[in-house]
């Protein structure tokens, strides 16, 4: 009794399994052929019988992308990422790219780390982090990424437009090292200058000091003895 409940089991398993299957292969043709919307249902049938099926989930995510449903998108490559083992590097990177064009590019600079994480040569990934450092502001950790992706990708169609931002960058680092001398100097003229001026009003007060200090001396050497009014014994006498 329980062979048979056990081997009916396995039986069902097995249609199942071959059910998720022929709804995969499906989707993946129509997705193949560039028809995301007619692909869905049967992705969704997919990861619904085999919720372990990472390929599903990748293509389901993408099919999601395609027709601006970030959202589900998302949701998407989140379930899968935990259980996506070898192909981690691409569900990151993919979740990467929808919270780049949704515009959250701290969150995309994460799932970029994680996916490199996951896979230290995923050149695409070195890419994406470096155009979201940029939105981020993180300049030079950019070029860092940048770099990388061209020694992976020597040939890559891309190279001439990142040469040219790296050499802008760069340009900008020169440009404000050489703001920030030019700010230091100043400041240190201006200080110079308050230091001279400093001095130059102590001099004219010690030499004020100096000149009241001296005439108060000679006032009292002329002043003295004429403190007291002179006695007088005689007489007045008026003529």
């Amino acid at each position: 009794m329980k062979k048979a409940f056990f081997a009916g089991t396995l039986l069902f398993l097995g249609a199942l399994l071959s059910f998720a299957q022929a709804n995969f292969r499906r989707g993946e043709e129509l997705f193949m052929r560039n028809k995301p919307q007619e692909a869905l249902v049967y992705l969704e049938n997919s990861v619904a019988e085999d919720p372990a099926h990472v390929q599903a989930f990748l293509y389901l995510g993408l099919a999601y992308e395609q027709l601006n449903r970030t959202d589900e998108a998302i949701a998407a490559y989140r379930k899968i990422l935990p259980r996506a083992g070898e192909m981690t590097s691409y569900v990151a990177s993919n979740l990467g790219n929808v919270y780049f064009h949704k515009g959250n590019t701290e969150y995309a600079e994460q799932f970029y780390t994680q996916a490199l994480e996951a896979d230290p040569v995923y050149a695409s990934a070195y890419l994406g982090r470096a155009n979201a450092r940029v939105k981020n502001g993180s300049l030079k950790e950019a070029v860092v990424d940048y770099e990388l992706y061209l020694s992976l990708e020597p040939r890559s169609s891309k190279r001439g437009n990142i040469e040219r931002l790296i050499a802008l960058i760069r340009g900008e680092f020169a440009a404000e090292e050489r703001r920030k001398l030019l700010a230091e100097e100043a400041e240190r003229e201006e200080a110079e200058r308050q230091r001279r001026i400093q001095e130059e009003r102590q001099r004219l007060l010690d030499e004020v000091s100096a000149s009241l200090q001296s005439s108060a001396e000679d006032s009292r050497g002329l002043s003295t003895g004429a403190e007291e009014v002179e006695g007088y014994e005689g007489e007045f006498e008026l003529e």
